[in-house]
């Protein structure tokens, strides 16, 4: 193993950006004769959804166990509301960058795979997907790989384990804290086993990026820079319109908040990590916000488990990018479901570097863009996963903005906050 240390050691933020960099290039000197490495992406792409399910099932049920019954007084019920609320307008605002800037299209990607997906696909309408997403049969819908009903399996689940962890019943608490240590360990496990996917993740980036440019040339550079300015300002907007509103609302300066809370945030737009950004912005709740710890304490790792507005926002350029890449534009429909999805898997997504483009591959499957080896979905997918680092930094910005954001709503309605702060 010692090597392959230079590999490993280096940074993968770096490594993924440089396989990017190489499969573009390799693309645009040697053409179709690229695409021998195909092959190479087609393991990256089989090994990212050998882990979807897994993951959207251990995650979602120790995220949806984690936030305990007895804690979901006031100050939970509220935090708990305000983060879902501001995650469907995440995810709409998303929608809408894409659909005005409407990344992807004239990409014509039918000539990058074998196996061309559907331009014209069949989805149930509206209604019938909000149906489907109670299973008959979860364990079914779980095998067939059906994301919606997978996830409101798994957040049932894990709310039952929530509840049963405070019975008084000392035999159901344990067996109930049993339960959830299992799917703890598994979602642990998980989260090693993506690290490792991770590593092979330059070279399957390089194989699937080289195919696209080996095919497509250098008008390919366009959508994904129309992707990226897309998304940022879908990030900023949310940023300053909604959260901005949503403090001025009740009370709180817009330009206060976002000069107390610069330092999670660029923290956190370095570190890539939600999770990795909690004690920074514990600290900031608290010294410079003036917030009871009563409330941050609760508040803040329960949006660093849920509230993914950032991702959220990310989902919904990116569906509509790979939609218009494929040359099958998303119906209402489909985009209706996008955001169903993203609003329930934000709960149980991991707060750590790369989390986003997993749950970017459930959002594909459940408006039935199936990430299959050799697919133009795939593609497509794979171009979005090239640049997904440099989008990463923004999300994971806009999930602290919206962390701190809701905790400083949260404390001054409920009059936990020190607002002789505030006036300085």
């Amino acid at each position: 193993m010692k090597l392959f240390n230079w590999y490993f050691k280096s940074n993968l933020l770096l490594r993924i950006m440089l396989g990017l960099i190489c499969g573009a290039v390799g693309g645009l000197v040697l053409g179709e004769e690229i695409s021998w490495v195909s092959p190479f992406g087609d393991i990256f792409v089989r090994l990212l959804k050998m882990i979807v399910m897994p993951v959207v099932m251990f995650t979602l049920i120790v995220g949806a166990a984690s936030v305990h019954p007895a804690r979901l007084g006031r100050v939970g019920v509220k935090a708990l509301g305000i983060y879902m609320v501001t995650t469907g307008f995440a995810v709409g605002l998303g929608l809408l960058f894409g659909n005005i800037f409407k990344p992807g299209r004239g990409l014509d990607l039918t000539g990058a795979g074998g196996e061309v997906a559907k331009t014209t696909l069949e989805t149930p309408s509206l209604l019938d997907t909000v149906i489907n997403i109670v299973p008959v049969n979860p364990f079914n819908a779980i095998t067939s790989g059906e994301i919606l009903p997978t996830i409101f399996f798994c957040l049932m689940f894990g709310i039952g384990i929530a509840f049963l962890r405070e019975s008084e019943d000392q035999r159901i608490k344990h067996a109930a804290t049993t339960v959830f240590h299992f799917f703890e360990g598994g979602a642990e496990i998980m989260y090693l086993v993506v690290h490792w996917i991770l590593q092979y993740a330059p070279i399957g980036v390089f194989a699937l990026i080289a195919v696209v440019f080996g095919t497509q040339g250098a008008e390919a550079f366009g959508p994904l820079g129309i992707t990226t300015l897309a998304v940022y300002l879908a990030f900023l907007a949310h940023m300053f319109l909604v959260y901005g509103a949503g403090l001025a609302i009740f009370g709180l300066s817009p330009i206060k908040f976002f000069a107390k809370a610069k330092q999670a945030i660029v923290t956190g737009f370095v570190t890539r990590s939600s999770g990795g950004t909690l004690p920074v912005s514990m600290e900031v709740a608290e010294e410079e916000m003036g917030i009871s710890k009563g409330v941050y304490s609760f508040s803040l790792p329960l949006g660093a488990t849920i509230n993914m507005d950032g991702t959220a926002i990310y989902q919904g350029v990116c569906a509509i990018f790979i939609g218009f890449a494929i040359g099958a534009p998303l119906s209402f429909e489909q985009q209706m479901t996008v955001i169903a999805t993203a609003v329930l898997a934000s709960i149980g997504t991991a707060g750590v570097p790369g989390a986003g483009a997993l749950m970017l591959m459930m959002v594909l499957n459940s408006v039935g863009l199936q990430v299959e080896p050799g697919t133009t979905v795939a593609m497509a997918y794979a171009m979005i996963f090239g640049i997904d680092a440099l989008l990463d930094m923004g999300r994971t910005a806009c999930n602290i903005t919206g962390d701190l954001a809701i905790t400083c709503i949260v404390g001054k309605t409920e009059q936990e906050m020190d607002v002789s702060k505030w006036r300085s």
